[in-house]
């Protein structure tokens, strides 16, 4: 029987940054998640990178301000592995993703 998790993680002491964890369980084996790093910018909460395992594999896709998404297969054997690799690899870089939305962000308006 299917297990969910779901939780909100802070990254910054001033909660401006977060990830969104949602997960589902078979028998101790991940079967799909989402992580998703979130900042709050302008007052509005922005996605910015996002791993999961909709389309059938994992994958990381980088969402731009622009709207558009680049999409990157992640080269792992299990979903545990990649569940793993997504919450470190977010925990360690959040700051250099939110640079680079709000590099993206201040060239779209300038």
């Amino acid at each position: 029987m299917p297990n969910e998790i779901s939780f909100l993680y802070p990254l910054s002491p001033q909660l401006l940054d977060r990830l969104r964890v949602r997960a589902t369980t078979e028998r101790g084996d991940i079967v799909s998640f989402v992580v998703q790093y979130e900042a709050l910018i302008a007052d509005q909460w922005h996605p910015i990178v996002r791993y999961d395992t909709s389309h059938g594999f994992s994958h990381k896709d980088t969402l731009h301000f622009d709207g558009w998404e680049d999409k990157q297969p992640l080269p792992f054997p299990s979903y545990n592995i990649a569940l793993t690799f997504a919450i470190q690899d977010l925990k360690a870089s959040w700051r250099w993703y939110r640079a680079g939305y709000e590099r993206e962000m201040q060239h779209d308006q300038g």
